[in-house]
Formats: structure tokens, C-alpha cells, sequence
């Protein structure tokens, strides 16, 4: 068992510095073994509430740390997950949902490392998303946050207005403002804002595709695909060349236009009546297409269609079409490999740092699949980054809420990825993928950068490698 005593914020005691500032000194050690008291009765209500038995099952071990993106940074106590479990507890025991309680739930980024890290099998995705979804219903944020968060939940899950973004980003990529804007430094004044327009990729031609795919060759199954809404606005050709693999691999792919967001941004940040309402739409959608497998190639959004089924429990209309639906959700990296490849695949004479996104890796458990495709392509060499299980600081909207600590960690990464002396880096998230970008460009260094679709798609089709570079 880890040493209680850690740097930044000792759980046996005293006073903690925080970033921004000493905050009153913590309980001692004992105290978070307390067990019993009643929801609702301090800072949570009686719906949903994160549940004591999983509360409980908290060691205070401290394997969590090393792992979890805040304590890196901060090394303080209540921004690690078991400082967390700790204020959970408080709040089922009667404390009031304070200010300082949400900032530290807030400042998660929901990456689950620490459930990959845990030797106990503590649920924390599950109690940090009954705990958000209180947060949201319950306290009040100050005017400046309000306003931030309603604008990006009236554009970002709707991919119409992201769609509508695409001219004038793009103008203002090619015309010369945007590296007259860098010149001036004013987007250092305005983080949050500087935050978006570092993160916004270079736009390309979007690939329009039918809304049905044919299989090549004899078909062995029918997918249903998901487009997604950052994916479908700033990275259709990712979507163009998932349809492309898949209908190779011999899977007739249904792609309805009506289709809109899944609801992970949404369940992600505590906002569970509006990730409800995406994902009965969705269901609804998909509901007469007479698919075998729904198929995602956005980490993200794959970890959250796979909790369908929890997120829509309690509704007596969409329960059972929940589970029926979460149960045939695959990532691409997924259903390739249970399939397993028909199609040829041609030499890509290239090295990869491959990237695990947190949704994918820590969250859907899926590692070895996507691997599996990379060594699977002849001339391809791959190489693992240091430090693999700390986020990249996307984390969704996380590195928008957060733009300062979002850059450390983007920072962070980028260097790791660098240090492999890969050609190509490559992942299975559009949040990493502009994370990533973005700080290899604020170090002044260079890396070609792809999605795992990118690469098998190339492989595949015969095309050159400098076509990824």
C-alpha cells in the first residue's frame, strides 16, 4: 500500500496550498473511513446521487496519483481522485455543496486513468458523473461560467452550427489574419478564446457520403455509423475514410443525414436531461436500420454510447432499446479486429507514435485493437510514448473551461511524443488530435498527425505515405 503522506496535500493532516491559495486544513486520516448518513441531506439530492457503497470502496491507497492529470500539476490532495471520493463522502454526510467542493470537481477531467490505475476497483466514473449532474442541478455559477457553458452547449453538440463555422474559419485560416492576430498577442489576453482559436484545425473540402454504403465483396454485416459533431464539422475525412475501411472490410454501412450529437459532451459535464434527449434521438434514428453494429471512431463519444443503457435506466420507454443498442456499439478498432481483415493491406513505410485517448483506452478498455491494426500494416514500426496513461488535457471542453493548465498538459504530451522520433502520431479522437496539434505548434516543432482511420484507410487504398505526413 502507498504511503498516505503525499506532497502537495497530506491526507494525514494540515493545511493545504492549493492554486489559488491555502484552503482550510484537512480532516485527519481517520475521518475518511466515516460510513453511514442520508442522501440529500447535505450537498446532494435523492436523484442519483454518487452511491456510499462505491464511496467506500476507497482505500486511500494512492495508486491514483501518479496517474491523474491535476495532481501531477497541483499535487494537492483534493484535486486527486481519492480527494475527491473524500468530498463526496463530506457531501453525502451532510456538507453543503460549498464553492470550493465544485472547483475541485470541476478541475476533473474525466479522464478515468485512475481506473485503469486502481487496485480496488473503485467505480470513479461513475461516482464523478452522479456527482456532475448534481452539480449542474444544484449550485449556482457565478454569471462569467454561466455564459461560457451555455455558449458551448448551443453550438457544440449541434453539428448544423458547427457546419456553419467552416467558411469563415477557414477564410480566416487562408487569408492572413489569423497569423496577423498571432503577431498581435491580443488572443494571450483572452485565454479562453485564445484556447479555441489554437485548437481550430486546418480545414480541408468536406466528402459528402451516401447514406447508405455497399459492402465490397460479400457482405458480412451491416454497421451503422456515427458522424459525430466536432468529428463531422472539422474532420469529415475521418468519417469518408472510416465509411471506406468498413465497406472494404465488407460491412454495408447506414449513415442516416438526420443523425445528430450522442450526448457525450453533454452527460460528460453533468448535464443528463440534455444527454438523454440526444441519445433517445439517436436511438430513434438508428432504431429501422436493421444494423448488427454501431460503429464510432470518436473515443469520446464511443465511451459515452456504451452507457446508454445506465444513462436512460430510468426511463420506462427507452430502457430496454437502450441496452439493445449499447450492446452493439463497437469503436472501428473494435469491430475490424472481431471481424478480422479481408481487405489487403499495402506497405506504409512509417513510424508511429500511437496516442491512447483517455475515452478509449482508460474508459472503453481498448488498447490492444488498435495496436493490433498498426502492426498489421507491412513497413509500419510503432513505438509507445512515455508516460502513455496521463492525459493530453483536451479531456472534451475541459481544455476550453481551462485553457492555462490545458496547455501544461497539452505541453506535456507533445513533448513525450516527440521524444519517440515518430514521423506520424496518431490516435482515435478529434479532441487529442487538435490538442496535440496545437502544442506541438506552440513548441515550434513538427510531427505529421493522423486518426487510426487515416492510416488503415492509406494502407488499404495504396496511397503514398507522405499523403499522412
Amino acid at each position: 500500500m502507498a504511503d498516505d503522506s503525499v506532497s502537495g496535500g497530506a491526507v494525514s493532516g494540515g493545511a493545504v496550498s492549493t492554486p489559488t491559495g491555502t484552503r482550510a486544513t484537512e480532516p485527519p486520516r481517520d475521518v475518511l473511513g466515516l460510513v453511514g448518513s442520508t442522501p440529500g441531506e447535505g450537498a446532494f439530492d435523492h436523484h442519483h446521487p454518487p452511491k456510499l457503497d462505491l464511496v467506500n470502496d476507497c482505500v486511500h491507497c494512492g495508486f491514483c496519483l501518479t496517474t491523474c492529470p491535476t495532481y501531477v500539476l497541483w499535487g494537492e490532495e483534493m484535486d486527486s481522485p481519492r480527494g475527491r471520493i473524500y468530498q463526496m463522502k463530506q457531501g453525502l454526510e451532510g456538507e453543503p455543496l460549498t464553492d470550493s467542493m465544485v472547483e475541485h470537481f470541476d478541475r476533473c477531467l474525466g479522464c478515468m486513468a485512475c481506473v485503469t490505475a486502481c487496485p480496488s476497483g473503485v467505480q470513479y466514473d461513475k461516482l464523478i458523473e452522479d456527482t456532475r449532474q448534481q452539480v449542474e442541478r444544484r449550485h449556482s455559477r457565478s454569471p462569467r461560467d454561466r455564459a461560457l457553458r451555455g455558449a458551448i452547449f448551443k453550438l457544440f453538440p449541434y453539428p448544423k452550427r458547427l457546419r456553419l463555422l467552416r467558411g469563415p474559419l477557414r477564410a480566416y485560416q487562408a487569408s492572413g489574419v489569423q497569423r496577423l492576430v498571432a503577431k498581435t498577442g491580443l488572443l494571450k489576453l483572452m485565454p479562453t478564446l485564445g484556447a479555441m482559436e489554437s485548437l481550430a484545425p486546418r480545414l480541408s473540402k468536406p466528402e459528402r457520403l451516401a447514406e447508405r454504403v455497399p459492402a465490397q465483396g460479400a457482405k458480412r454485416a451491416v454497421v451503422g455509423m456515427l458522424t459525430g459533431c466536432v468529428q463531422s464539422a472539422f474532420f469529415p475525412d475521418v468519417n469518408a475514410a472510416t465509411a471506406r475501411i468498413l465497406t472494404a472490410e465488407g460491412c454495408e454501412v447506414v449513415i442516416p443525414r438526420t443523425q445528430g450529437c450522442c450526448g457525450a459532451l453533454s452527460v460528460h459535464n453533468g448535464r443528463e436531461e440534455e444527454a438523454q434527449k440526444f441519445a433517445r434521438a439517436l436511438i430513434d434514428t438508428f432504431s429501422d436500420v436493421g444494423m448488427d453494429y454501431f460503429v464510432v471512431n470518436a473515443a469520446g463519444c464511443g465511451s459515452s454510447l456504451k452507457e446508454y443503457d445506465r444513462l436512460l435506466a430510468d426511463d420506462p420507454a427507452y430502457a430496454e432499446r437502450a441496452t439493445a443498442f449499447t450492446a452493439k456499439v463497437r469503436d472501428l478498432s473494435e469491430i475490424l479486429v472481431e471481424l478480422g481483415p479481408v481487405a489487403p493491406r499495402h506497405p506504409l513505410p512509417v513510424t508511429v507514435a500511437y496516442h491512447d485517448a483517455c475515452h478509449l483506452g482508460h474508459a472503453q478498455g481498448v488498447r490492444a485493437q488498435p495496436r493490433a491494426l498498426l502492426r498489421g500494416i507491412p513497413g509500419l514500426e510503432l513505438r509507445e510514448i512515455a508516460d502513455a496513461e496521463i492525459c493530453c488535457g483536451s479531456a472534451g471542453i475541459w481544455n476550453v473551461l481551462n485553457p492555462e493548465p490545458a496547455q501544461q498538459l497539452g505541453e506535456r504530451k507533445a513533448r513525450d511524443v516527440l521524444a519517440t522520433g515518430a514521423a506520424l502520431l496518431v490516435t482515435a479522437n478529434p479532441g487529442c488530435l487538435m490538442q496535440v496539434a496545437a502544442s506541438v505548434r506552440r513548441l515550434g516543432a513538427d510531427i505529421g498527425l493522423a486518426h487510426t482511420a487515416h492510416v488503415l484507410d492509406a494502407s488499404i487504398r495504396g496511397l503514398p505515405v507522405e499523403d499522412l505526413l
